[in-house]
């Protein structure tokens, strides 16, 4: 299983980068973790975008779905271009109705994953949990049968994701604050919660996403640091983790 960073930053993206997205690969199967502002200018890097598979959604804020139309309309022009019909699957959950209406286009089409059931694409293996965020948003734990990601897409610090993280291989964190700042009042967590989160599951290796635009964000590894002894990193658009097998 490879994970890369397609897209890192909270809000909105800064020069040559994108908000969330992740690109998940295990052998020639591949989905997108979200579809932030800026991630269809960055995917290319990367890969082909007619060869994803799919793509899963953690909620229906700007920063994780801006860049949805664009990808609709991408694989509506490259059909034509390459002659072909292929239908993308974009899985979401129905709690914004609306939203969810819109996964489905002329190239793309919805599926409603069922937060308390485990979802089957491809090689991979998906069950939820509902965070705490402004908006309906679920993490995800993602299994290969050999290999686990945990990425808690957008929420305030909750003792139920530490077992929902347990022993995983690689955990991705909402990063959006400083260990001094109150990152719940905005549906956030802070660096030192994201390090207890990592160090109380005993995971592998952690990853700081969702980053801030103020201040310096290599302090968030650091404080971080100060609460899990393992193996950290700062997202950054290209960072690659591959597992083992």
């Amino acid at each position: 299983m490879k994970l890369t960073v397609v897209g890192f930053w909270g809000a909105y993206p800064e020069e040559d980068s994108a908000t969330s997205c992740y690109l998940l690969e295990k052998d020639d199967f591949k989905i997108l973790l979200d579809c932030g502002s800026g991630a269809l200018a960055q995917l290319p890097k990367y890969t082909d975008v007619m060869d994803i598979n799919g793509l899963i959604l953690s909620h229906y804020h700007q920063d994780h779905i801006a860049d949805l139309g664009v990808l609709q309309y991408q694989w509506l022009v490259q059909n034509d271009i390459r002659q072909t019909d292929h239908v993308l699957p974009i899985f979401g959950h129905q709690e914004d109705k609306t939203t969810f209406d819109r996964l489905t286009h002329e190239a793309t089409k919805g599926f409603a994953y069922q937060p308390e059931e485990t979802l089957e694409i491809g090689p991979f293996s998906i069950s939820f949990l509902k965070t705490i965020h402004p908006a309906p948003c679920y993490a995800m734990r993602i299994t290969d049968g050999e290999s686990t990601v945990v990425y808690t897409a957008d929420s305030s610090f909750q003792d139920a994701v530490i077992p929902f993280a347990k022993d995983v291989d690689l955990l991705i964190t909402d990063c959006s604050f400083y260990h001094d700042q109150d990152a719940a009042a905005f549906g956030h967590m802070n660096s030192v919660e994201c390090g207890r989160i990592a160090s109380q599951a005993n995971v592998g290796h952690l990853l700081l996403s969702h980053h801030p635009h103020f201040g310096d964000r290599l302090n968030l590894k650091t404080e971080a640091a100060s609460v899990f002894k393992g193996v950290i990193d700062l997202a950054n658009g290209g960072f690659q983790w591959q597992s083992k097998w």
